[in-house]
C-alpha cells in the first residue's frame, strides 16, 4: 500500500485508517452516461408532467381549452377573413347559412369571423397581465419572506399601502388619463394592484419554507442567497403561482370585458368585451333576433374561465413534487394505477435504468 493511501492522525502520529475504506472517498459502482442523464431529465421534466396531464382528465380538458383560444387568436386570423360590413344578411341567425354559421351582427358582419379576430387583443390582455401580477408579486414575496429584517418590513409596508387602493377607481381613473390603446397595457392596467395581496400571501409561505432543513443545508454549503431564493425556495411556491396566474388571467378576462362592455376603456381594438358592448346598443337584451351576437362571445368567456381553472387543478398536480416523482416511474400498462390526490400509490410499479 502507498503511504498516501494512509491517513495520519492531525498530531503525525499513528494511522488512523486506510482512504480506500473511508465513506467518504467511496466511489459509485455505476455511473450514468450523458444519453441516460438527458432521458432521466427529460422523463421529469417533460414526461412525467405528460403522464399526469394524460390521467388527469379535468386538467387534460382545460389544456385542450386554452390551447384552442391560442390556436384561435394566433392562427386563425390568418386563416379567416377580416369580416366587414353587409359581408351578408344583417342579424342573420346561426346555423341558418353555412357561409356564416354562428350568425351575422346588425351590420352583417359574420360573428364567427369576428370572434377570431376579436381573440388576439383578449390573449394579450390576459397575458400581460396574469403575468405581470403573478411575477412580480412572487417576486416581491419570495425577496420580502427570505431576506426578512427591514427590508421586509419596509417591502410589505409599500405592499399595504398598495392593497389599500380601490382597484376600480383606480382602474376607472388611469383608464381617463391614460386611454391605454395597446392590449398589453390594459392587461397591466386591470392588474396594477393585484400583485400586492398575492406577495404578502406567497411571503407567509417563503417563511415557512426557510427554516425547513434543505434550506438550512443550502445556506451552510455557502451557496449565494439569490442561488437559494430562484433555486430552491422558488420551486416550492410554484403550485401557489400557478394558481395565482390562473386566477390573475380569469380576473382580467372578467375585468376588461365588463370595463369595455360598459364603455370605459376606450375602444381602440375589437374584443369580446366590445362585441357585448355592440350587441347590447343593437337592442340584444330586448330583441331575439340580436341574442346570438352577445351570447357568442359569452359563450366563449365562460369556456375560457373553465379552461383555465381546470389547467390551473392540473399545474397543481404537476409541481407537486410526491406526484411527479410517482410518475418518472415506468409503469407496466397492465398494472398501472394512477396516484390519488393525496399521492397515494397504486400497485406496484417498476423502474427503468434511472
Amino acid at each position: 500500500m502507498k503511504p498516501s493511501d494512509r491517513e495520519t492522525s492531525t498530531d503525525g502520529g499513528a494511522v488512523t485508517g486506510d482512504r480506500s475504506t473511508s465513506p467518504f472517498h467511496t466511489t459509485a459502482d455505476v455511473e450514468e452516461t450523458r444519453a441516460e442523464r438527458l432521458k432521466g431529465t427529460l422523463d421529469i421534466y417533460l414526461l412525467a408532467p405528460l403522464r399526469i396531464l394524460w390521467h388527469d382528465k379535468r386538467a387534460l380538458f382545460g389544456l385542450a381549452t386554452v390551447l384552442f383560444f391560442v390556436l384561435l387568436g394566433t392562427i386563425g386570423p390568418y386563416l379567416v377573413e377580416v369580416p366587414r360590413s353587409s359581408d351578408g344578411p344583417n342579424a342573420l341567425a346561426p346555423f341558418v347559412n353555412w357561409e356564416f354559421p354562428l350568425g351575422t351582427d346588425g351590420l352583417g358582419k359574420g360573428i364567427g369571423a369576428t370572434l377570431v379576430h376579436a381573440t388576439p387583443a383578449m390573449l394579450k390582455m390576459i397575458l400581460a397581465g396574469a403575468l405581470f401580477s403573478s411575477g412580480l408579486g412572487a417576486v416581491w414575496g419570495i425577496i420580502s419572506g427570505y431576506k426578512g429584517g427591514r427590508l421586509d418590513r419596509f417591502m410589505m409596508s409599500i405592499a399595504d399601502v398598495v392593497m389599500t387602493i380601490p382597484g376600480l377607481p383606480l382602474i376607472v381613473v388611469l383608464s381617463a388619463v391614460i386611454e391605454p390603446r395597446d392590449p398589453f397595457v390594459v392587461g397591466i392596467l386591470l392588474s396594477v394592484n393585484a400583485w400586492a395581496g398575492f406577495s404578502r400571501v406567497l411571503r407567509s409561505q417563503v417563511l415557512a419554507i426557510r427554516q425547513e432543513s434543505y434550506v438550512e443545508a443550502a445556506r451552510t454549503m455557502g451557496l449565494p442567497v439569490w442561488t437559494i431564493m430562484v433555486k430552491v425556495v422558488a420551486p416550492n411556491v410554484m403550485p401557489f403561482v400557478m394558481v395565482n396566474f390562473v386566477t390573475g388571467a380569469r380576473r382580467v378576462i372578467i375585468s376588461s370585458v365588463g370595463l369595455y362592455f360598459l364603455g370605459i376603456l376606450p375602444f381602440t381594438t375589437l374584443n369580446w368585451g366590445v362585441m357585448m358592448n355592440l350587441a347590447y346598443d343593437a337592442g340584444a337584451m330586448n330583441n331575439p333576433k340580436y341574442a346570438h351576437w352577445f351570447l357568442a362571445p359569452m359563450i366563449l368567456i365562460v369556456l375560457m374561465s373553465l379552461g383555465l381553472i381546470l389547467l390551473g387543478q392540473g399545474m397543481d398536480r404537476i409541481f407537486n413534487p410526491r406526484i411527479r416523482a410517482k410518475h418518472t416511474k415506468k409503469v407496466d400498462d397492465s398494472d398501472a394505477a394512477e396516484p390519488d390526490e393525496g399521492g397515494g400509490t397504486g400497485p406496484t410499479t417498476t423502474v427503468e435504468g434511472h
